[in-house]
């Protein structure tokens, strides 16, 4: 894993959490460029994913290959089913939702991380 990567991913969905959390507080639904901040948000990841990929193809890699791959494919997930359902709900729960999964995010990043490398935590 690249830790300078899941440093601004981890940025990133904080601070997108935080703008869906006031949207969700001044009572507004999900918009276009909640959209295209979690589909940024989503490059980034796939990003993550791609690189963890191929370091673990040229021999790098956790010891525990099957559960750091389950949390990685988890992780590629939670943006676009948070996006699809933050759209379809056209409350002031849209963006809400959007917070939720970001705020999970980061949390999943830190426990990819503990997989990883074990001996750095």
């Amino acid at each position: 894993m690249v830790e300078a990567l899941t440093t601004t991913i981890q940025t990133a969905s904080l601070i997108l959490a935080g703008w869906c959390l006031v949207s969700t507080f001044r009572d507004r639904p999900m918009l276009v460029p909640h959209l295209v901040a979690v589909g940024v948000l989503w490059l980034l990841v796939i990003a993550q994913a791609v690189v963890s990929a191929v370091l673990m193809s040229g021999g790098e890699g956790p010891a525990q290959t099957l559960m750091f791959v389950s949390y990685l494919v988890f992780i590629v997930l939670i943006p676009p089913a948070c996006a699809v359902w933050g759209f379809v709900e056209r409350s002031r729960w849209g963006p809400a939702v959007i917070a939720f999964a970001c705020l999970i995010l980061p949390v999943m990043l830190v426990r990819l991380e503990q997989i990883w490398n074990p001996a750095g935590v």
